[in-house]
């Protein structure tokens, strides 16, 4: 039932299908939706307890990523699903294009951009 609630949203989707671009920090994401960084932490976090994505603790910042070998079959087929069901959605296009300009940024100024870099990402 958690991926099932985890799928119910579309910024979750989106955030999970951006993260097939690899690790990403939670301002890279913040960036990437435009979204107050609490409303992106909060679907991470479901993404999380889904076993739909990994996090790690970096200095300020907090790294998500696809899980990788632990897990499950039906989180595996999930993703799967997801990718093949909406690879070719006009919006998915446009969150890689801007994805692509975001990476080019630095995770540290974008930080102070959207929280006065005084809070914990």
């Amino acid at each position: 039932m958690n991926i099932t609630k985890a799928l119910a949203d579309e910024n979750r989707v989106r955030a999970l299908l951006a993260l097939r671009e690899g690790e990403l920090c939670v301002c890279q994401i913040t960036e990437l939706f435009g979204l107050a960084p609490s409303t992106i932490s909060k679907h991470l976090s479901i993404l999380q307890q889904a076993g739909l994505v990994e996090s790690r603790k970096q200095g300020r910042w907090i790294y998500y990523k696809l899980p990788r070998n632990g897990a499950s079959p039906a989180v595996r087929e999930a993703i799967r699903w997801v990718e093949r069901s909406l690879a070719n959605e006009p919006r998915i296009g446009a969150d890689r294009r801007n994805l692509k300009k975001i990476l080019r940024m630095d995770p540290a100024e974008l930080c102070k951009k959207q929280c006065g870099g005084s809070r914990v990402q």
